[in-house]
């Protein structure tokens, strides 16, 4: 009987489980922009904010950016999540596997009762896939090192 109660109870926690990853997705795809979309917003000259928010290295890596991007230290925006404009119209993307980072953003910032804000389906990677253009990113930006110590990379 215990075996079968128990069974019964982890079924029901996997169900459980099951159903909330569901519902998170279903409204992470309700959150994001296709590149394609992207393209086309902004091509047709509506104002949208687009944030790049991959880490440090990641930018060292691939140091391009969509063009009008502002990058933002992913750290520094999960601290203060008011970075980005709650009444304007947003995009969030790194170049995670799964848009990781960005999707963390964009939970953060729906949790928060931010309504406007979306993140790029294939972040950098699928909009450079598309053809879309790219520019390089030239600004200053520090790399945390194992200590508190920071190293300032670019012009």
């Amino acid at each position: 009987m215990a075996i079968t109660l128990t069974a019964i109870c982890v079924v029901g926690i996997l169900i459980g489980l099951w159903i909330k990853r569901a519902r998170d997705r279903q409204e992470m795809e309700q959150h994001c922009i296709t590149p394609e979309a992207l393209h086309a917003l902004l091509s047709s000259h509506r104002e949208v904010l687009i944030y790049d928010v991959r880490l440090p290295l990641d930018l060292l890596a691939d140091s391009e950016i969509i063009p009008g991007a502002k990058w933002i230290d992913p750290k520094e925006l999960r601290l203060n999540p008011s970075l980005i404009p709650k009444d304007r119209d947003s995009v969030v993307y790194c170049t995670c596997s799964g848009e990781k980072t960005a999707r963390d953003i964009l939970r953060r910032a729906l949790d928060m009762g931010f309504l406007r804000v979306k993140f790029l389906k294939g972040g950098l990677e699928a909009w450079k896939a598309s053809g879309y253009p790219v520019e390089p990113y030239e600004k200053p930006f520090h790399l945390d090192s194992a200590t508190t110590n920071h190293v300032a990379i670019g012009s």
